[in-house]
């Protein structure tokens, strides 16, 4: 389904990393929830469950984080990154591509995406909504 990997010189779209603090991937794992069941939660219930070890805003960002690694093309490393600069799933499928990537290196302070990681989110962007039709 995902044809675009990575472009030259892009950001790895479908790179997965590590997002959970040692303490967090702890309380979850006690709770019995995998992280992939983080994207049904609702941030303030979730918050709640880990008897308020985990801030509502944290479970919110956690929860965006493993809805965006949802989407084809994406791993949890650009996932996070997206996240943290404000965006959903939903911001991914409709917002535009540049100014997703100019969110997520102001967020940064410095140019974490270039041209061909627009251009790779672009290309990713037709695939998902090709898949929608």
């Amino acid at each position: 389904m995902h044809k675009v990997q990575a472009l030259p010189g892009a950001f790895p779209l479908h790179e997965n990393r590590d997002f959970l603090s040692e303490s967090e991937w702890v309380i979850f794992k006690l709770l019995c929830k995998p992280v992939d069941s983080l994207a049904e939660e609702d941030a303030q219930s979730l918050s709640v469950a880990t008897g308020n070890q985990v801030s509502p805003e944290r479970c919110d960002v956690l929860i965006r984080i493993v809805r965006i690694s949802q989407l084809p093309g994406l791993g949890s490393w650009i996932a996070r990154l997206l996240a943290e600069a404000g965006f959903s799933d939903a911001d991914l499928r409709n917002r535009d591509a540049a100014e997703i990537t100019d969110s997520i290196n102001a967020k940064a302070g410095y140019h974490i995406c270039n041209e061909a990681t627009t251009r790779a989110l672009q290309a990713l962007q037709l695939q998902w909504k090709g898949a929608e039709s």
